[in-house]
This record gives C-alpha cells, sequence and structure tokens, in this order.
C-alpha cells in the first residue's frame, strides 16, 4: 500500500473536525474540511481461500481486474474506491443473488475518532468473535471511523452472464427461475440476469420463456427508494410506468421523483444518536454528515 496504518492515523489526528475523499464518485469529502485519503494497493489476493486484501483507497476497478485474473471477483459496485463503495454500502442491481454489501467486508483496520487504528471482523468468518462491527461500518458513509485496510470476500467468475427480458409478472420469474442474480421491473417490462452453467442458463430460458438483451435499462431518476420486497408491486401501483425501475425480491427502487416522507421513530433515532456519540463523542468525522441516516445505512446496507 502507498501509506501505512500509521501514516493514515497520523493524518487523520485526533482532534478538529476531518473528512476522507477518494474519486469523490459518490459524493466525496464535506467541504470546508481537512481532507485525508485512504491507504491504496492491493496487499495480496487469496484464490483458495476467496479472499482479497487492499488499501480502502484501491480503485474497484483494479480490485475486479486483479481478480478476475484467478477467475474470481467480489460483490462490490465498478468504480470509485474500494473504501467509498463500502462506507457508502449501496449494492448494485445484483444484490438480489450476490446479497448485500455488508456480508463484502470480511475484516477491517480503521481509524477512530481518536486517531488510533481498530481491527474489527477477522480474515475468515470462523475466526470473528465479539461485535460484529463490520457490518456497521458499511454504509455508515465514515461517520464511525475512517477504513484504512480491508479484507474482501471473493466470489467465482460465473462461465456465463447474460441478461433477459420478459413481460410476465415479476413475482412469477422470482419463483420459477433457480437463483436468478437480478430481477428488475419498470411496471411492464421485467429484466433477468442468470449466471452459471450454459446448459442451465439455456433451460431456464427455454423454461420460462426469457428474450435475450444487451443488459439492463439505464436508470430512469437520481432517487433511490426503499420498499418492502414482498409489497412492491402494489406500493408502486400509482407509479407510471417507465418512471421507475424496481429490484424485486430486495426492495430498492431507482425512481424519478423523491420518495415519500417517511418519520424515523424517535426510538431508533435515540439508538442511532447513541451509537454516533459512542464511536465520535465530539463529532469530528464526515462533520455534518447525518447520524441517523449513517446508521440507517449502516443496519440495512441497501
Amino acid at each position: 500500500m502507498d501509506l501505512t496504518l500509521d501514516e493514515f492515523a497520523a493524518s487523520v489526528g485526533s482532534d478538529g473536525p476531518v473528512t476522507i475523499a477518494g474519486t469523490s464518485t459518490r459524493g466525496g469529502a464535506v467541504a470546508g474540511v481537512e481532507v485525508v485519503s485512504a491507504p491504496a494497493g492491493i496487499v495480496r489476493v487469496d484464490a483458495a481461500e476467496m479472499i482479497v486484501e487492499c488499501g480502502a483507497g484501491t480503485p474497484v476497478d483494479d480490485v475486479l481486474g486483479e481478480l478476475a485474473t484467478v477467475g474470481q471477483t467480489v460483490a462490490v459496485p465498478a468504480g470509485g474506491t474500494i473504501g467509498g463503495a463500502l462506507a457508502v454500502g449501496r449494492s448494485d442491481v445484483t444484490r438480489l443473488g450476490h446479497g448485500p454489501m455488508r456480508d463484502v467486508l470480511l475484516q477491517t483496520n480503521y481509524v477512530s475518532a481518536a486517531g488510533k487504528v481498530t481491527k474489527a471482523g477477522g480474515p475468515t468468518v470462523k475466526n470473528v468473535s465479539g461485535f460484529d462491527l463490520c457490518r456497521l461500518m458499511v454504509g455508515s458513509h465514515g461517520t464511525l471511523g475512517f477504513l484504512g485496510d480491508v479484507i474482501l470476500r471473493t466470489r467465482p467468475l460465473p462461465p456465463v452472464s447474460r441478461w433477459f427480458t420478459s413481460d410476465r409478472p415479476p413475482a412469477e420469474l422470482l419463483v420459477e427461475l433457480f437463483r436468478p442474480v437480478s430481477i428488475l421491473w419498470d411496471g411492464t417490462t421485467s429484466w433477468v440476469r442468470l449466471d452459471g452453467d450454459p446448459g442451465d442458463v439455456d433451460e431456464a430460458v427455454t423454461r420460462v420463456g426469457l428474450v435475450g438483451c444487451d443488459g439492463p435499462p439505464e436508470f430512469p431518476g437520481p432517487y433511490r427508494w426503499s420498499l418492502p420486497p414482498d409489497d412492491l408491486e402494489a406500493r408502486l401501483a400509482e407509479s407510471q410506468a417507465g418512471r421507475f425501475l424496481a429490484e424485486i425480491g430486495v426492495g430498492v427502487v431507482r425512481h424519478s421523483e423523491p420518495p415519500p416522507a417517511r418519520a424515523v421513530p424517535e426510538a431508533i433515532r435515540s439508538l442511532h444518536e447513541r451509537i454516533k456519540t459512542n464511536f465520535d463523542p465530539t463529532g469530528r468525522l464526515n462533520p455534518g454528515r447525518s447520524a441517523t441516516s449513517a446508521a440507517t445505512s449502516a443496519a440495512t446496507s441497501a
């Protein structure tokens, strides 16, 4: 890595407001605050253990390219840095098949608000004990600590990965298809991604009646809704077809309109504030970011 963890911790320090930024792909630094950068560089790829270790400032595309040479990948959205993707905690459209972002992070050495390097998690699931701080860090927007280095869970690259369309109801596709990686729906058309053995994919296509396509459509707007997955179609009944793209089985909706206002219960808000205060008593890490929204993201990692 281009920085040691001790050098990174020294740059964060122990007092005064500080923010962290990589390539600013997912929001970037807080304006008007001292900016630090996380270590970058791939430390090791252990194909047998299916893990990769790297600095949080490493570009995601560099990690994906290195893993591809050993026939593996990692369920992190392309673009930006690894640390930025984990800090925001938003999975891409493969969450249905690959799981949420919080499942990717096995171990991290992060810098606390006190300027100290702190370890969370372990290199393998069986080695982890105590509180699962890794899941809390994912989606916390850097308000609980700045990720320094990480160990991520990898997965095999599939023999084939193909997209299809269908005019059948998405709920039917979810039931009839075996482990689809993604099912997207815009109110009239469904897009399906299937990974796996070519023969298995061809069988599913014939049985369900799918039509091949180049890939999913573009997102219809900048807004991101979160709805109950089992009630998704009913909740979107009043939305005009084509103005949203829903992730079936997940509950995430990319929409052209802002989400309906939703109040956070006081008990949840209070819990999130206490968590933030325990990790960062003076509010020096990424100041101004909402503790409630950050802790909510950490809990759900949408």
